[in-house]
């Protein structure tokens, strides 16, 4: 694809902000196409750290398979975020996601079917190692991106790590390039098209506190840690719109996570919350456990304490959903180090745990009476039922929790093409914004999650090929 300039034809000149997978993905199907592309990471490593490079690996659509039709994906999409999510984004992601893993796989990044689940039939390989702690070298997200930088310069791109953009430039209202620091120097480049795709703000602790928790610092990084919203601030100067800032992606985590590396980001503490109940100090359920561990992770989040709870549970729920899902707490929590209280009765367990015991008695009782006349619904806070266990057969167990966060949901308003747009609607010239920067797809009342990698993915891999359309 080539601009034309006085008679002469020359490549059009791209610049990316963020060398994960939004930002790779974008990176090399815009070189492919004919574009001159340069790709700025923050991190200075050869394997700088983000959280493509710690993902689990999974392109599902609200674990849908992605090869289903896209009006069942779009379906999914609408029930899962309660209506958030955009129609422009809804159908571009449901048609285009089989798309855009596709070529993935033409570029040689390596897929397999990881289980008989829907939303485990594409999954990166290597796949991540099934142990405790972080293991992602040589993995998956570290493949992913090591293929795509080959592509990349396979085309010609390159990439400039140590580089964090600072400015945006902008003539008669078009994005026209961008400056960024590098080693204590600053550089500028001009540019056709600028990409932003340097993830969230869940490092960026001013942020977290303005939009998503009175106390930022209590919740555990469960990602990279690395993704300050540079990208949302400089789209924000430029005139961008912000949409749905306020949730984030996350799961529940044992609370010796904060000192302990072998508990994140496995085992979470989901399935065990959907089961039992979440309490606060004075013995109350703190939020409805049945909406899932996305929901909860942002309940707590927003706690005036985000690690004032305690998840209690019965024998049955540990030998039962305990024992589900990726790592799961029984056995993996105990076996690697993590404190789970066990008493014979539900005042003994409150005196371990600092619980009231009046309250956590009086809160199982109500719990489990509505549970056996199916009108959890007039809890307050009222409970959806889903996997709702009684809270009744000794020992009873409880495990401290916090809140994990590995990326924020809101971001950037952008189109099905990954177009920055303005308050009005209108698209910010020469500018697009794709991956975890982004927002209008995941989060709503109910801080529905579809999935950080198709998401990313397939955005990216529109806006490219729309890029290049435009000369």
């Amino acid at each position: 694809m080539t601009r034309t300039d006085a008679g002469r034809r020359e490549p059009l000149r791209i610049a990316v902000m963020g060398g994960g997978i939004a930002g790779m993905v974008f990176a090399a199907r815009a070189a492919e196409l004919g574009g001159k592309v340069v790709v700025l990471e923050q991190g200075d490593d050869e394997l700088y750290r983000c959280n493509t490079r710690y993902t689990g690996g999974a392109f599902h659509l609200c674990f849908h398979d992605i090869d289903e039709p896209a009006e069942t994906l779009a379906a999914a999409i609408k029930t899962a975020t309660a209506d958030f999510a955009t129609d422009a984004l809804t159908e571009a992601i449901a048609a285009d996601a089989r798309h855009a893993v596709r070529w993935l796989q033409d570029k040689g990044i390596r897929l397999m079917k990881a289980g008989p689940d829907a939303w485990r039939q594409h999954f990166l390989a290597p796949p991540s190692l099934m142990q405790p702690g972080l293991h992602w070298q040589g993995r998956g997200g570290d493949m992913l991106l090591r293929t795509l930088r080959q592509r990349l310069e396979a085309d010609a791109g390159r990439l400039v790590r140590g580089a964090r953009v600072t400015r945006l430039l902008m003539a008669g209202g078009r994005c026209a390039g961008l400056e960024y620091e590098r080693h204590g120097e600053r550089h500028a480049i001009e540019a056709d098209f600028v990409m932003l795709a340097d993830g969230g703000f869940q490092a960026n602790m001013d942020m977290l506190r303005q939009y998503v928790s009175p106390a930022p610092e209590k919740l555990k990084q469960r990602g990279a840690g690395v993704s300050r919203g540079d990208a949302i601030r400089l789209a924000q100067e430029a005139g961008a719109a912000l949409v749905g800032m306020e949730n984030i992606y996350g799961h529940l985590l044992c609370q010796d996570a904060l000192h302990d590396e072998r508990l994140w980001p496995y085992p979470i503490m989901d399935m065990l919350a959907g089961a039992g109940i979440v309490v606060g100090q004075d013995g109350r359920r703190v939020m409805d456990e049945g909406l899932g561990g996305v929901y909860m992770t942002n309940a707590l989040a927003r706690l005036p304490d985000p690690q004032g709870t305690v998840l209690v549970f019965d024998r049955a729920i540990w030998e039962g959903p305990a024992t589900e899902f990726i790592l799961p707490a029984n056995p993996y929590l105990p076996l690697s180090g993590g404190t789970v209280q066990s008493a014979d009765t539900l005042p003994e367990l409150a005196a371990m745990t600092g619980v009231d015991a009046d309250g956590l008695s009086q809160t199982v009782l109500a719990y489990n009476a509505a549970l056996a006349r199916g009108a959890t619904a007039a809890l307050v806070p009222s409970r959806t039922a889903g996997a709702a266990r009684p809270i009744a057969h000794p020992p009873y167990h409880a495990v401290r929790l916090v809140p994990g966060i590995t990326f924020t949901m809101g971001g950037i308003a952008i189109d099905g093409n990954g177009q920055v747009l303005q308050a009005g609607g209108a698209p910010v010239p020469g500018l697009y914004a794709a991956g975890c920067c982004t927002g209008g797809f995941e989060g709503g009342v109910r801080s529905g999650y579809v999935g950080g990698l198709t998401k990313s993915a397939t955005i990216s891999w529109r806006a490219a090929a729309h890029a290049l359309a435009q000369a």
